[in-house]
């Protein structure tokens, strides 16, 4: 059966400190460009300054990891000295709406954080997402539309312009009486240009080649209420294994564990809140090349009941990053 969310598009991991962030995933070995912080002068003649929110990519050929965070009064000093200092640029008519955006985002930046640092963004892949819009709405499931963002690219070819198309299913955030997606931002974006995607830096020293699982732990008594929410979004079934909920997609999977196994799954590991994003997970193409690469860098590494090795969340920022070894193509 064809479905119109196919994969894992993409997760955020929302940070405080985007220059400590870019330390820790480059010693996990991961390749991670200077992050981009837009910039606008605070007044007539001033020299333009960096606000809003501020990201980088770990890039994958389908896939990627998002390090995010808002740009606060006070943070010129906590700024990478590599970032990517974007003027913002926009035709008067339309200064105002991108200037509202940007100021959206910044605050529920400001608000995940709030909660704890960690995973609160998930995204995922769709082949046609206009066909996704309308199944959701008609599964009663709300969403702000599809909306479209264009972008230039630098790649080997040349500057290319970037189509992103996406949808957020409606939440105004914890603590509002709208918690429908307490666990943070989720929603479906289409497919990614494969191409522009290919340009970018894909080559990671620890042989990550995709993203290919999220965690998201939530309290024993909501399991039915989340999963049945989740069979709305993905349009499938979850599969029971054991206590555990999980959705199949296309070479990745999202589970949904009850606060009271995620120790089995994670051993030591505790939700910062519930429900939470607590984990996700990249193949790589030899775990012992992550064992050899993160001991070298003197970072905690366990090992799961599965086989696959983690990162504790304590040592990586508020998530555990799982590692397991890729599949021997046939």
């Amino acid at each position: 059966m064809r479905h119109d969310i196919a994969r894992l598009h993409h997760v955020g991991h929302v940070v405080g400190n985007m220059g400590e962030a870019l330390t820790l995933y480059r010693r996990l070995g991961f390749a991670v460009p200077p992050p981009s912080y837009p910039t606008m002068a605070p007044a007539e003649g001033a020299e333009p300054e960096p606000f809003g929110a501020a990201n980088t990519h770990a890039d994958f050929r389908r896939s990627f990891i998002e390090l995010a965070t808002c740009v606060r009064a006070g943070d010129a000093t906590r700024i990478p000295e590599d970032a990517h200092l974007v003027p913002l640029q926009a035709p008067a008519s339309q200064l105002p709406l991108l200037l509202e955006r940007i100021g959206e985002t910044s605050a529920k930046l400001a608000v995940m954080l709030s909660r704890f640092e960690g995973l609160h963004i998930l995204m995922f892949s769709s082949p046609d997402i206009d066909a996704t819009a309308t199944r959701l709405a008609s599964a009663g499931v709300g969403h702000g539309g599809v909306n479209a963002v264009r972008r230039p690219v630098e790649t080997s070819s040349g500057i290319r312009t970037e189509l992103v198309r996406y949808l957020e299913i409606d939440s105004d955030g914890p603590g509002t009486g709208n918690d429908s997606t307490t666990e943070g931002r989720v929603g479906a974006v289409a497919d990614l240009d494969g191409d522009i995607q290919g340009s970018r830096l894909l080559d990671h020293p620890n042989g990550a080649v995709d993203l290919i699982e999220v965690v998201l732990c939530v309290a024993e008594a909501e399991l039915a209420l989340v999963q049945a929410r989740y069979e709305n979004y993905l349009g499938r079934p979850a599969r029971a294994d054991g206590p555990v909920r999980a959705f199949d997609l296309d070479g990745a999977a999202l589970t949904l564990v009850p606060d009271t196994h995620l120790t089995a799954l994670l051993p030591d590991e505790r939700p910062a809140a519930l429900p939470a994003f607590v984990a996700y997970a990249v193949a790589v193409r030899d775990l012992a090349v992550v064992r050899d690469l993160l001991k070298e860098e003197g970072i905690p590494l366990r090992e799961s009941p599965s086989g696959d090795l983690f990162v504790p969340a304590a040592a990586a920022l508020g998530t555990a990053i799982v590692f397991r070894q890729a599949p021997v193509p046939a």
